[in-house]
C-alpha cells in the first residue's frame, strides 16, 4: 500500500524539512497509539510520554521511511518498539488481587506502593475516535476492559505486542514480523503462545458496559446514592456474593460482601460519614466509573480522591477498583475539586 498522490506531496514536503507536513501525516494517527502504548504498557501517563517518544523518533527517522509501506504501519513499528524497550526498564503492571492475598477480617491496611507496578485506569473518551478492524478477534473496547489490561500484562512483552498487533489491530503476520523484524513462523508461533495464555486469563465473561442500558443505570444510581448516604446495607445489597474490592496502591483488596461490609465500615465509611464522599459519574476501560471526591476537613469543598470502576456481571457489582492517584483526574477531564453545593 503506497502513499496516496495527495500524502506523497505531504511526504516530500515533510522531508524537504517542513515540520507542518510531518504533523500532517503522524497528527491522525496519535489517539491511536496512545491507546496502543496504553496496552503495551497498562499506563495512561506512561502511555503519552511514550506517544509523545514515537513523534519525535520518526519525525528524527524521516528519511529512512520507505513509502512502499503504509506510514501508519511505520509509526506502530516505532512505537511499539519504543514500548518494548520501556518495559524491559520497569516492573510489570498489575492489580492488588494478581499479586497479593484477599485481606483477612479485621486485618489493617497495608500502607501504599507508589512504585510504577499498578495498572492505571484509561478514560473512555479517549476511545472515541479510534475504530476496531473487522479482521480483529478483539474490538477497540473489550481490549481496554480492566479484565483483559490484567490477562495482558501476564504476557511476556514481545508475545504481548504481537497479540496486540495481530488480534487487536488485524494486520497481518507478514506485516507483523516486518514490523518487528521477525519472521512469519516466528510471529505464528509467539502468537499461538500467547493466544493460549490470555485464553486462560482472560474471564469470558468480562464484557464492555452498555452506558445507554437502563438497567445499569438504576443499579449505578443507587450506587452512588448508598456511598453518598454512607448506607452500608444499601451498598452491600448491589454487590455480588463474591465482589471484590481492590484500591491501588493500596495492595490490600477484600472479596466478598461479608469483608467488604467490614472493610468499608471500618474505614470508608466509619463515623459520621454521611457527606463524606461524592461520586462524579464518568467512564474508563469501557466500564462504568466515577470520580471519587472527599470532602474536606475544614469546609464544604470536595477534593479529588481517585478513580473508580465498575464491573458488572448478572445485575450486580463484581469489582469495584478505585485508584487512589488524584493525578489521572486531569486526564479524565474532571476538575481537582468540586462544591459541596448540590
Amino acid at each position: 500500500m503506497e502513499l496516496s498522490e495527495d500524502r506523497s506531496g505531504t511526504l516530500k514536503a515533510a522531508l524537504a524539512g517542513s515540520r507542518q507536513a510531518f504533523d500532517e501525516l503522524a497528527e491522525p494517527h496519535r489517539r491511536e497509539l496512545q491507546v496502543h502504548c496504553y496496552r503495551m504498557l497498562g499506563s495512561i501517563l506512561d502511555a503519552e510520554d511514550l506517544v509523545q517518544e514515537t513523534i519525535l523518533r520518526a519525525w528524527q527517522k524521516l528519511h529512512t521511511f520507505e513509502a512502499r509501506a503504509p506510514f501508519r504501519a511505520w509509526l506502530y513499528r516505532i512505537a511499539t518498539n519504543a514500548c518494548l524497550d520501556e518495559i524491559a526498564k520497569r516492573p510489570k503492571r498489575s492489580l492488588p488481587f494478581e499479586l497479593y492475598p484477599a485481606a483477612r477480617p479485621g486485618q489493617p491496611m497495608d500502607p501504599p506502593i507508589l512504585d510504577p507496578i499498578w495498572i492505571e485506569p484509561f478514560p473512555d473518551g479517549l476511545l472515541e475516535s479510534v475504530r476496531s478492524d473487522p479482521a480483529a478477534r478483539f474490538d477497540q473496547r473489550e481490549s481496554v476492559t480492566l479484565a483483559f489490561l490484567v490477562a495482558l500484562q501476564s504476557l511476556p512483552p514481545r508475545q504481548r505486542a504481537i497479540l496486540l498487533l495481530r488480534d487487536v489491530l488485524g494486520l497481518r503476520a507478514n506485516e507483523v514480523a516486518s514490523l518487528l523484524g521477525s519472521s512469519v513462523s516466528a510471529v505464528n508461533s509467539a502468537l499461538y503462545r500467547a493466544r493460549i495464555r490470555l485464553e486462560n486469563n482472560y474471564p469470558s465473561a468480562a464484557k464492555t458496559t452498555l452506558a445507554s442500558d437502563p438497567a445499569v443505570q438504576e443499579l449505578l444510581e443507587r450506587y452512588v446514592a448508598a456511598w453518598e448516604s454512607a448506607d452500608v446495607d444499601s451498598l452491600v445489597a448491589l454487590l455480588r456474593e463474591d465482589a471484590t474490592f481492590p484500591m491501588p496502591p493500596v495492595p490490600t483488596w477484600v472479596k466478598g460482601r461479608g469483608a467488604i461490609r467490614e472493610f468499608v465500615s471500618r474505614n470508608i465509611l466509619n463515623g459520621d460519614a454521611r457527606g463524606r464522599w461524592r461520586l462524579v459519574p464518568t467512564r474508563a476501560n469501557s466500564q462504568p466509573a466515577f470520580g471519587w471526591y472527599r470532602r474536606q476537613s475544614d469546609g464544604d469543598a470536595y477534593d479529588a480522591f481517585g478513580i473508580q470502576v465498575i464491573t458488572i456481571e448478572g445485575g450486580l457489582i463484581a469489582d469495584a477498583t478505585t485508584f487512589g492517584f488524584p493525578e489521572l483526574f486531569e486526564v479524565f477531564d474532571l476538575p481537582n475539586r468540586i462544591s459541596g453545593a448540590t
